[in-house]
């Protein structure tokens, strides 16, 4: 019975493979971690579980999946939690004959449930594994929403990319201001620490993970494009002291 079944995560003892062992645990699974250094050999999480979930950072993810991937039997269900899907789904494709979901919880770790919370599906290759984990997640109070791993890293482009990029100039540009923190404190609105505060998370917290998610999503050259093209667009109209103009701009529809 699919209640009795043991899942292995490798990434299991932060971030959000953490949040996914308590979450398994609660609901009764048997669940096995495997951690740099502590934890279920990853080897023998792939030989032993029927399912097994990698949580770690992207940028060793593919490395990852590659070899646990040829271990798993034909009938088992490997998936990753990673923010970006393309490369990770094919390097689960061709790296297994297990049954291959890609799953991205579009929330943090901080989160205390999954109820309300949408959850990027990307089920590729599958045939009894797929019910199972749509079951699980909307027992949990999750959105779901099934997409392709080509339409979830075009979208995380916007939602992710496009955010922490607007963010990363934000702080990048205070950096060259020089602006004491605590006069900049003095003169700020709630709107604008709220924005310091992230930019605070971005530049402290986990430099790695915003960067591997900007620069290798496949789609952020399109993004930049956009970007450049609508900052000179709004450099020659603030050149020109052309406020109607501006205001013009900022009026159109989305």
């Amino acid at each position: 019975m699919m209640e009795r079944i043991e899942i292995g995560i490798i990434g299991g003892t932060g971030g959000m493979g953490r949040w996914f062992a308590t979450f398994l645990k609660k609901e009764g699974y048997a669940v096995h971690v495997s951690g740099r250094k502590i934890g279920m050999d990853m080897e023998k999480m792939a030989k032993t579980c029927p399912v097994v979930i990698v949580s770690v950072p992207i940028g060793i993810t593919c490395e990852i999946i590659e070899r646990i991937g040829p271990l798993m039997e034909r009938e088992s269900l490997l998936m990753d939690l990673t923010s970006l899907k393309e490369k990770p789904v094919k390097a689960m494709l061709e790296s297994t004959n297990a049954e291959v979901i890609g799953l991205h919880p579009l929330f943090g770790p901080r989160v205390r449930s999954m109820s309300g919370q949408n959850i990027a599906l990307c089920p590729v290759r599958t045939e009894k594994w797929h019910r199972w984990v749509s079951e699980l997640l909307k027992k949990g109070g999750a959105r779901i929403i099934e997409t392709t791993p080509e339409r979830h890293d075009e979208m995380m482009s916007l939602v992710q990319g496009l955010t922490h990029l607007t963010t990363i100039i934000m702080g990048l540009i205070l950096r060259d201001m020089g602006v004491d923190k605590t006069e900049l404190d003095m003169f700020s609105t709630p709107v604008f620490r709220t924005k310091l505060a992230f930019i605070e998370k971005i530049f402290t917290d986990n430099p790695t993970l915003y960067g591997e998610i900007i620069a290798e999503n496949p789609n952020i050259d399109r993004i930049l494009e956009s970007y450049q093209e609508n900052l000179m667009e709004l450099k020659g109209i603030l050149a020109g002291k052309k406020t109607k103009a501006l205001i013009d701009l900022i009026g159109k529809k989305m």
